[in-house]
């Protein structure tokens, strides 16, 4: 009897799957479980104090969610819709490699060739990197460069200026033997990428991915972000409020994070690189080509990974790529004044993930938890407590950095007073790979402009001076001024790239007439 019943059970779930296999295949497809998933989100909105998000999930194929949380302006109670748009920061950087990669199947570019035959004016200061460069390698974050992100940030020189100042940059590791992440050289790449096509990079990014995906919306500039119905402001944390902040003009460096999008954008270009490079039937960029800028080319850390769902952390071409609970993932993040982004692939599990944020305070944390959590529902396993192990991380932080700062305050010399009158220390100093920094005065206080920014200078003992942003009074780094043979301040050395010798900025002589 038992035996029957069982061999009707069978024959119905058979001829059911028969007669419909649509809606098994559709079962199969969309087989995430995301209850639950939307007021996770919400709750952890509002944990991490984060005004504004929107997240797409991409399955086999498909989309299988895309939505908006909170405001994209806090003022005016705009939401945010999975069409709002978000700079998506360092997220560029793939965009980019994969543009190197079309130039490569086009028989325009090859991989392994030295930069300088593309651009004989390629210099850096170490010769053997200068010569031995190949466009993989500006891709790949070996260059021998530390980030030397002061030299680029807030400055107004073109992507072209930018590119002869490299070789005025100090190296701070030999070619090719560490990974250290360098925007400059994705600048490089794009630039690099333009001059072949005999166009721009945006050029190339608009008309061979953005036109063929049909990302309509996205664009490479916060100035065209704002000409938009549907874009989100900036926020950061001040005084523990989150606040509007000015948007970041990134035009000049590009290649390594300009471009703003939305969720519903980003879920193609997630489709196309779970495509093999293809949308639809369509390849816009070979497999080969596509497989390895998703490939490892260094490893970014020698030390295992604390937590034990991640193993080794890699980087291919404008990816970094890990092992997540035993599953390879290939993903990125972007950060820029006021935004913070995710996107991630799961090969493996034709999936994929895109978190983007108003927020560079808890943006940064908030992404990550909603993109692991997502991780652990695609992968149908115990969904990880994410938050929890962030908030005690950041406590004990802001416990060390605590110490930290009383440790310092124990280093200065008190009752000591500059060895010259405020007047003396004013003036312009400039470094040829960083630009100029503008010394002024007021009122009984020293002031500074560097690229854009203003900065308070404030003494701290003899000829040293603690100078941080006004946006930012707990960013404070010391500025050491020093004395020519005639008793003149004649320069100022700051320490603003660690690994390297303090960047010094020499005294420009002042213009007749003045």
């Amino acid at each position: 009897m038992k035996k029957g019943i069982v061999k009707i059970i069978f024959i119905f779930i058979f001829f059911s799957l028969l007669i419909n296999p649509a809606l098994h295949a559709k079962k199969s497809a969309n087989s995430i479980d995301l209850k639950g998933f939307s007021k996770f989100v919400e709750t952890m909105l509002k944990e991490w104090d984060v005004p504004g998000a929107a997240v797409a999930i991409v399955k086999d194929g498909k989309v299988v969610y895309a939505e908006g949380f909170g405001y994209r302006d806090m003022e005016k109670k705009l939401k945010v819709t999975p069409d709002t748009l978000f700079a998506i920061g360092s997220c560029t950087k793939a965009f980019t490699a994969t543009v190197l990669g079309i130039l490569v199947d086009e028989g325009k570019l090859e991989w392994d060739k030295p930069v300088r035959e593309y651009l004989p004016t390629f210099k850096l200061q170490d010769t053997f990197a200068s010569e031995q460069m190949t466009p993989m390698d500006l891709v790949t974050h070996r260059s021998g460069l530390p980030r030397h992100d002061p030299a680029w940030f807030g400055s107004t020189a073109t992507r072209e200026e930018l590119f002869n100042r490299l070789q005025y940059l100090e190296p701070s590791k030999g070619f090719r033997t560490t990974y250290q992440y360098n925007n400059l050289m994705f600048m490089t790449a794009g630039y690099m990428a333009g001059k072949i096509a005999g166009t721009t990079w945006e050029e190339l990014v608009r008309s061979k991915l953005f036109e063929p995906l049909g990302m309509k919306n996205s664009n490479f500039s916060v100035t065209d972000s704002q000409k938009s119905a549907d874009f989100a402001l900036p926020y950061s944390k001040r005084d523990e409020k989150n606040k509007a902040v000015p948007f970041r003009n990134l035009d000049a460096v590009g290649p390594a994070g300009c471009i703003n999008s939305s969720v519903n954008d980003m879920a193609k270009w997630i489709m196309l690189n779970l495509n093999n490079g293809k949308v639809g039937e369509k390849a816009i960029i070979s497999e080969a080509n596509l497989t390895l800028i998703h490939s490892p080319k260094i490893v970014t850390g020698g030390a295992l990974n604390k937590d034990e769902e991640f193993l080794y952390a890699l980087y291919g071409m404008g990816w970094g790529i890990i092992a997540y609970r035993g599953h390879p993932v290939i993903t990125h993040g972007g950060g820029i004044d006021g935004f913070i982004s995710g996107v991630s692939l799961l090969p493996r599990d034709n999936a994929g993930v895109v978190v983007l944020t108003n927020s560079d305070s808890g943006g940064n944390r908030f992404s990550s938890i909603i993109a692991y959590n997502v991780y652990d529902r695609i992968l149908g396993l115990r969904q990880v407590p994410w938050s929890k192990r962030f908030k005690e991380r950041d406590e004990k932080a802001k416990k060390l950095a605590e110490e930290s700062k009383k440790k310092e305050d124990t280093d200065r010399k008190t009752g000591t007073n500059p060895s010259h009158t405020l007047d003396d220390y004013t003036g312009k100093f400039e470094n040829p790979g960083y630009g100029i920094i503008t010394v002024g005065k007021d009122g009984e206080s020293l002031t500074a402009v560097f690229n854009g920014i203003d900065y308070k200078v404030e003494h701290y003992h003899y000829d040293i001076f603690d100078i941080s942003p006004e946006i930012s009074r707990e960013q404070k780094i010391k500025a050491s001024f020093h004395i020519d043979l005639k008793g003149n301040i004649n320069s100022i050395t700051i320490p603003l790239q660690a690994g390297v010798k303090d960047i010094e900025f020499t005294r420009m002589p002042e213009k007749k007439g003045k």
